[in-house]
């Protein structure tokens, strides 16, 4: 196990060693587990002013906490009385959530809804809502939990005892179920985090931009610079200041650092969460 830990953790190194190496010493000697000499112009350059990427973190940050507690609390909300066999045309209802994981009506009609009908172009809200904040394959699996894993009997004893359906699910389901609200708020943050294809669709208000938004355009700006052939003379001196072999290492250590971190509060539940559906001994 500590072998298998030693490699996955190799490659994580490797990228924050290069991050910190100049592109000269990369081109000459290749990318080393130790730098030789440590640089931190690429982080520099990232953190300047002038690029936002503290504006695009914070924006980062709250898209992915209000995404996954809202996922979090529709998801649960939606999969509660799907669990429950008494609800009326509750089979339907699942249907329907199953066939929006097979088809969907495509990028061009789900633009015009977002942005003529709901008008969420350039703002926070079009990087929370669409393709997001509802997960069919969630529903589905935390409906499956409740279903199998929170006792029959326990809710009939509290509705005798006189309990309402939002006191049971408050007082009785929720805290039963925090393996499945760890790994499913797990996933949701990941998928906000990593998100880039609504910022790329919705967002054109460079203020709007998250992280992966940000830090892709900052490479394609970079790239540019270096491969264009029309530049002035200034143009070109700008360019090849530029680390850009360092840059590309900065810019993934930069997205994966904060994930890295947050893994480790959500690992037990993620366990936990994986033996949804297993046979009991």
């Amino acid at each position: 196990m500590i072998t298998l830990c030693v490699f996955c953790l190799i490659p994580f190194w490797l990228l924050f060693s290069a991050s910190l190496t100049e592109d000269a010493e990369i081109i000459r000697n290749g990318y080393r587990f130790l730098p030789k000499d440590i640089n931190f112009s690429a982080y520099s350059y990232l953190f300047s002013s002038s690029l936002g990427i503290l504006r695009a973190y914070s924006i980062t940050i709250v898209v992915t906490v209000i995404g996954t507690v809202a996922g979090l609390t529709l998801t649960a909300t939606l999969a509660y009385p799907l669990s429950r066999f008494e609800m009326p045309f509750k089979n339907a209802l699942a249907f329907f959530i199953f066939f929006t994981m097979l088809f969907n009506g495509g990028l061009v009609p789900s633009y015009l809804v977002y942005t003529n009908l709901f008008d969420v172009k350039n703002t926070l809200w079009a990087l929370i809502i669409p393709g997001l904040l509802m997960n069919g394959f969630f529903i589905i699996l935390m409906r499956t939990f409740f279903a199998t894993s929170i006792p029959r009997p326990l809710i009939e004893s509290a509705q005798i005892d006189g309990a309402k359906e939002w006191k049971i699910f408050c007082s009785i389901v929720v805290p039963l179920s925090t393996p499945v609200f760890g790994m499913i708020g797990l996933f949701y943050t990941l998928l906000y985090w990593n998100d880039w294809n609504n910022g790329l669709i919705y967002i054109t208000d460079s203020q709007y931009y998250s992280l992966q938004n940000l830090l892709n355009r900052i490479l394609q700006d970079i790239q540019f610079l270096q491969s264009s052939t029309q530049l002035n003379n200034k143009g070109d001196e700008l360019a090849s200041n530029v680390p850009l072999g360092s840059m590309r290492m900065a810019i993934a250590a930069i997205g994966v650092i904060p994930l890295l971190i947050a893994f480790p509060f959500f690992q037990r539940f993620f366990v936990k969460g994986l033996t949804i559906g297993s046979v009991k001994g």
